[in-house]
């Protein structure tokens, strides 16, 4: 991670190493155009958690070094986005000033919107009370923030713990309540690029759409317009919760998410195996010809790959190229790819996120 020089040849010359890289990989699978997208190259990111170092009286930011595992004091966040980098040194004289917010605090997390708004997480190593509350609710107003506050076993929401987002595709703005302690696409402009290139990617059809690891419907809100149906399946209450909401609140009722694991939807699909969670949802009435898929940096188990091998077209979101290609590798018995673009999600490292659509080979 790079602090204090931010030379935008040295950040294209990376982002083209990158991309470069990716090329090679998919060359056995693809050698088509490779679309690219670069990002801000400071205050990007709209999350960010740092350990409290604690000297003598005075509480500090830090963060470990990677390769030795040192604590170093940070003083500010240039990759963060602006509303962290105003929000860190505001809320650090906070604690400071304040022994009952200071004390055994171990951890603070900020979340943050290109709205402005914004959550911090102060995470300590006690058990937090009224006294607390009535503390950390004083900095609020001044911080024009929202505190949560955990301990093991406890979390104290003052106000609320979400965030408002809002992106624009084409001549749609669309909204999201993004909560804490739920995963988000942390790079704001680059997650709308995305979003903006898998609607690009779709025209409408009269078919549905199946999508794995949904998250809050990130991707739903956008794809959903497009199709006849939509099963969406994610894991974590959290985020079904916040789908749930975010789909009301872009006026998407065409939908329907079930909290199921990438395997268990495999089996409803394959064995045929019941489950609860999918009580009142006939799997036999759509009409799927589509699945997105956007899997954890292990990618697609091969028990996933044999349900996604079966779609006339694939959308994948890979946040790892290795494990994008390793699959890939798998589906070219069955699919060839289309078109793949690449987006930088994490300047100044070696991570990369890909966007790759597969369509069906067709029969000899």
């Amino acid at each position: 991670m790079i602090q204090n020089e931010f030379n935008i040849e040295d950040y294209k010359n990376q982002f083209a190493c990158k991309s470069a890289e990716l090329k090679n990989a998919l060359k056995l699978y693809y050698t088509g155009p490779l679309e690219e997208f670069s990002s801000p190259t400071k205050y990007y990111r709209m999350r960010a958690e740092f350990r409290i170092y604690h000297e003598k009286d005075t509480a500090y930011y830090a963060m470990t070094e990677q390769k030795t595992g040192h604590l170093y004091k940070v003083d500010e966040f240039l990759i963060g986005s602006k509303k962290i980098n105003q929000l860190m040194p505001e809320l650090l004289h906070c604690i400071n000033e304040n022994q009952i917010l200071r004390q055994k605090l171990f951890c603070v997390e900020f979340l943050t919107s290109t709205n402005g708004e914004a959550v911090i997480t102060l995470i300590y190593h006690k058990r937090l009370d009224h006294i607390w509350s009535a503390e950390a609710s004083s900095i609020q107003t001044p911080l024009r923030a929202c505190i949560i506050g955990r301990s093991r076993g406890q979390k104290l929401v003052l106000t609320r713990d979400y965030v408002s987002e809002s992106f624009f595709v084409n001549d749609r703005v669309l909204r999201y309540r993004q909560t804490e302690s739920s995963f988000t696409q942390p790079n704001a402009e680059i997650n709308q690029k995305l979003l903006r290139w898998v609607n690009k990617t779709c025209v409408n059809t009269s078919s549905d759409l199946v999508e794995l690891y949904c998250g809050n419907c990130n991707f739903t809100v956008v794809l959903a317009p497009k199709f006849r149906n939509v099963l969406a399946t994610e894991i974590s209450k959290i985020a079904v919760k916040s789908g749930q909401h975010n789909l009301m609140a872009n006026d998407i009722r065409n939908v329907t998410i079930v909290r199921m694991s990438s395997e268990e939807i495999s089996q409803a699909f394959y064995g045929g195996r019941r489950f609860k969670r999918l009580s009142g949802v006939d799997l036999k009435t759509f009409m799927f010809n589509t699945i997105l898929v956007d899997p954890p940096r292990a990618g697609l188990d091969k028990h996933t790959l044999g349900l996604v091998s079966q779609f006339d077209r694939i959308i994948y979101i890979s946040c790892n190229p290795a494990t994008l290609v390793k699959n890939i590798g798998v589906l070219d018995e069955t699919h060839e790819v289309e078109c793949a673009a690449v987006f930088d999600q994490f300047p100044w490292t070696k991570h990369l996120e890909v966007g790759v659509i597969l369509r069906k080979r067709q029969s000899n």
